[in-house]
């Protein structure tokens, strides 16, 4: 179910973190679960006038907020504001470098962090829990097998999943 992760995966650039202020990709962990993982710009005591622009810093995140796991990504970007990312369900703003809360309703908790590494600009997934899958949310990539058995995948993601036989 899950390999270990031999090689570094290359994920994108460190520009393009920096230029759409974060990045979303999708993941396996060692239980073979899929899990979302945020890019996001850390400038963390650079110099912005530093033209070493090609390792510019990026941190990765678990897309989720410690509070009540909310996503922070939902699928078109992660909020982000004077250097932290911010839940867009109650405010809590995360430092994007360090991953740590000082306020809302996540204060003193910090982001599950995922290990990348910045080399020669592009920004590489070197985090043997995780094995990347595809880019984008779970739900932009594989659809299920019975859904793809009855033809019927893309009406599958219109409809929330549910269980339940009430209708409204």
């Amino acid at each position: 179910m899950f390999r270990a992760v031999t090689e570094q995966t290359r994920l994108t650039t460190a520009e393009t973190v920096h230029e759409e202020r974060s990045w979303l990709f999708t993941v396996r962990d060692r239980h073979g679960e899929l899990d979302e993982v945020i890019l996001v710009p850390c400038e963390d005591g650079r110099d912005e006038n530093d033209d070493a622009t090609a390792d510019r810093g990026v941190e990765a995140w678990v897309n989720r907020c410690t509070h009540e796991a909310q996503r922070l990504d939902r699928g078109f970007g992660a909020a982000m504001r004077d250097g932290q990312v911010v839940c867009p369900k109650h405010g809590s703003m995360f430092d994007a470098c360090s991953g740590d809360c000082d306020n809302g309703d996540a204060a003193g908790t910090a982001l599950v962090s995922v290990a990348v590494a910045v080399e020669d600009g592009a920004v590489y997934l070197t985090d043997d829990a995780y094995e990347f899958v595809h880019e984008g949310a779970i739900e932009d990539g594989e659809t299920g097998a019975a859904d793809d058995a009855e033809g019927d995948a893309d009406d599958a993601h219109d409809m929330p999943s549910s269980t339940s036989h009430i209708g409204f």
